[in-house]
């Protein structure tokens, strides 16, 4: 009888785990959210359209309270209720907005919304396998590792997919004549809301990069841009 390694039985995991995963995550967000109507906004996402040559951008309101933006593996834009709550209040501007809408078509763009769930399943998988294997010769501390070792990998893909997509943002902004002005401010807004966990966090272990990090990545590409158009 043929004999089914930890690692096979960590691939079958990841395969059924990444259809499910994307089956919950669209039958969630189906339930949660509507495409966004607001005028202002709208106006904001026809000009990102045009830079991008498209008839439309479309952005969906996710019905839940924290501040974020996201893009769905099937390609769809959405923005918290959280978020346009801060909009509407004047925290944040139309052109802000439109900065987190450019960053998360940049996920979409660049493959980031479809292989971050991938990566998800995947890094469940290794976890599952390392566990298993570490744990025979390290009983106790075999799954602490496995823990480990994952958690660093994810934030590292995940930093690097943030920085890319900051990247792509501050073109399509560039091009749609909005510039990388609101997209900076609003970094800088965020990182204040999130300072205290920080503060505590090492930065090699955010999902996220450091505020001042993807500032300064910007102005290096602004620089880089005005460099090459002396």
């Amino acid at each position: 009888m043929l004999k089914v390694t930890p690692i096979l039985l960590a691939l079958l995991y990841a395969l059924a785990m990444y259809r499910f995963s994307v089956w919950r995550t669209t039958r969630e967000l189906d339930a949660r959210s509507c495409e966004l109507a607001d005028p202002r906004l709208r106006a904001m996402c026809d000009r990102l359209a045009r830079a991008l040559d498209l008839p439309r951008v479309r952005v969906h309101l996710y019905e839940i309270d924290p501040v974020n933006g996201l893009a769905a593996p099937d390609g769809r834009i959405f923005i918290t209720r959280g978020f346009y709550r801060k909009f509407q209040s004047g925290e944040v501007s139309a052109e802000e907005m439109a900065s987190v809408i450019a960053h998360e078509l940049g996920h979409v763009a660049l493959g980031h919304a479809r292989r971050r769930m991938i990566d998800f399943t995947g890094q469940n998988a290794l976890r599952t396998a390392l566990a298993m294997v570490l744990s025979r010769f390290l009983p106790g501390i075999g799954l602490w590792i496995a823990n480990g070792v994952t958690t660093l990998l994810a934030a590292k893909l995940s930093r690097g997919d943030e920085y890319e997509a900051d990247a792509y943002a501050s073109a399509l902004l560039t091009k749609a004549g909005i510039g990388t002005a609101p997209q900076k401010s609003l970094l800088a807004k965020l990182g204040a809301l999130t300072q205290g966990a920080g503060g505590v966090m090492p930065a090699w272990l955010m999902s996220h990069p450091p505020t001042p990090e993807r500032i300064a990545a910007i102005e290096r590409l602004e620089a880089r841009w005005q460099g090459a158009l002396r």
